[in-house]
């Protein structure tokens, strides 16, 4: 039996395939039939194109439902999928294409003459456009297909995706997500997170994140169940469509941004069942005042691109906030010494450690660093430090590695830091993340200059806008006479940090 996570997901779509698998904002509708035959003409279509099983096939494109059964046709031809930011710039995608070698980059139809010179660049064989109403000629292609395709057999192990992520230093990593990693969470979260076929789950989020593409999705599709499919999320549209809704998954942005609305209330949740949190750590203020305002306890989790989900407070019992929750079914979680490995007793901070069907299987063409990540009883180092109260909550305390996270979305200060320390006139910089009310953290950048020279803020932000995703872009450059040290001349990120707490309150 082929385990190819869309055979899986097609064994638990409904009996009736007339019903309906996604709502647009406008109300038009697709069906699981239509998914079905959609999908079938894509994977036609990217075999007429050239890939084959094994291959992959990376997008840059908007979220559309379109967009999402590209993804299902890859699934579908055994090929390899990678969603790529849609704020990326040509720079960076030049990067990811020359790192992955797709068989065919799909990009949005107003970037294609940028896009088509960067892939050439990148020896990407094939260019197809895709736009946020299904225009282009990738879908132009599909309709020329017929809507039969025999899913091509694949293993638990075999690469259903890669989703590059990164350290604080070097380059970005391609975590390599097979068939059984996906469908092992999307099986577990179905049933822990209690999820039915009449299920309506209201999806704002991205689909080139994990969050967006593998939570929410996948477990949608492996209930037989329905999405009401937002590009984005839009506050008013959010409010407007709430009460058709059962469930909703966003990251801590977006109930801040809810809970700011006099019209955001009890009864206009009165149908759901479900609110879930993640990709960035929710206050225990916005927990409480959400609680109060609606009579909901946000469900809050933990995972990680290298290994979706691995904790979630229960959907019965207790849902603590500021903590993570339990290790799902099937997951195992320690606190082990950094240095050593050894498991600390619980109550005491460590680096938090994951094993189980969830955990990638490394990062592409980088067997040294995949070594390096993973002890040698194949538990994988997140990076995060946590700590397990005597109930078995976890709660994360801090990361390893300043990562920040800004508005549920990534930032890796090296990356920051080395594009403004190559701007004329930077002797060096610091990134760090604050606390900001709407996005959790804000990026700040501590700059100093050279000798002599005068530099702005606005200057250093204007030259970044065409280097960096906008989300990685600092919300604040705060220029400095130095930089704090240790005694060994390590720049003191925790004095940054504390020094500048308040950036945001002013």
């Amino acid at each position: 039996m082929s385990e190819n996570l869309f055979a899986i997901f097609k064994n638990r779509f409904p009996a009736d395939l007339s019903k309906v698998f996604l709502w647009r904002p406008d109300g038009s509708a697709l069906s699981y039939a239509d998914l079905v035959e959609l999908s079938g003409r894509l994977a036609n279509a990217l075999k007429s194109l050239g890939v084959k099983p094994g291959d992959r096939v990376a997008a840059q494109v908007e979220k559309s439902a379109e967009a999402l059964l590209v993804y299902l046709a890859a699934l579908r031809a055994g090929a390899v999928y990678l969603p790529l930011n849609s704020a990326y710039t040509a720079s960076e995608i030049r990067y990811f294409l020359g790192d992955a070698e797709p068989t065919l980059f799909i990009c949005r139809p107003e970037s294609v003459a940028e896009m088509q010179v960067v892939a050439t660049e990148a020896g990407v064989p094939r260019v197809e456009t895709l736009g946020s109403n299904g225009e282009g000629s990738l879908m132009e292609a599909a309709r020329a297909q017929p809507p039969a395709f025999e899913d091509v057999e694949r293993t638990r192990d075999d690469l259903a995706a890669i989703l590059y992520t990164s350290g604080t230093t070097g380059r970005s990593k391609g975590a390599m997500l097979s068939h059984g990693n996906l469908a092992s969470n999307a099986e577990v979260l179905r049933d822990n997170w209690r999820f039915t076929p009449e299920d309506r789950l209201l999806h704002a989020l991205p689909i080139f994140h994990t969050h967006g593409l593998f939570v929410a999705t996948n477990v949608t599709l492996m209930t037989g169940s329905s999405l009401i499919f937002l590009p984005t999320f839009n506050a008013n549209e959010i409010v407007r469509l709430l009460p058709q809704a059962t469930v909703m998954m966003g990251v801590p942005t977006f109930y801040t941004r809810l809970l700011a609305r006099d019209d955001f209330g009890r009864d206009l949740v009165a149908h759901i069942r479900l609110f879930v949190s993640g990709s960035a750590p929710l206050s225990a203020e916005t927990h409480k005042e959400f609680g109060e305002r609606t009579g909901h306890a946000i469900l809050e989790r933990y995972g990680m691109t290298e290994t979706n989900m691995n904790t979630s407070n229960p959907y019965d019992g207790d849902r603590i906030p500021g903590a993570v929750g339990l290790p799902l079914p099937g997951v195992e979680i320690r606190i082990a010494d950094p240095q050593t490995g050894q498991a600390v007793p619980d109550g005491e901070v460590g680096v938090i450690e994951i094993r189980g069907p969830n955990v990638f299987k490394g990062y592409w063409r980088m067997p040294e660093k995949t070594r390096e990540e993973f002890r040698e009883d194949g538990f994988f180092i997140s990076g995060d430090l946590g700590r397990i109260d005597d109930r078995g909550y976890i709660w994360i305390v801090g990361r390893a590695k300043d990562l920040i996270i800004s508005g549920g979305f990534n930032v890796y200060p090296a990356e920051v830091e080395a594009a403004i320390e190559a701007l004329p006139g930077v002797t060096e910089c610091a990134v760090i993340g604050v606390p900001h009310a709407d996005f959790g953290e804000g990026v700040v950048a501590v700059v100093t200059p050279k000798p002599g020279v005068i530099l702005e803020e606005k200057t250093i932000l204007a030259a970044l806008a065409n280097e960096l995703a906008k989300f990685k872009q600092p919300k604040r450059v705060l220029i400095a006479t130095e930089l704090p040290r240790n005694a060994m001349g390590k720049v003191q990120k925790k004095d940054l940090r504390e020094q500048h707490a308040k950036t945001f309150d002013r």
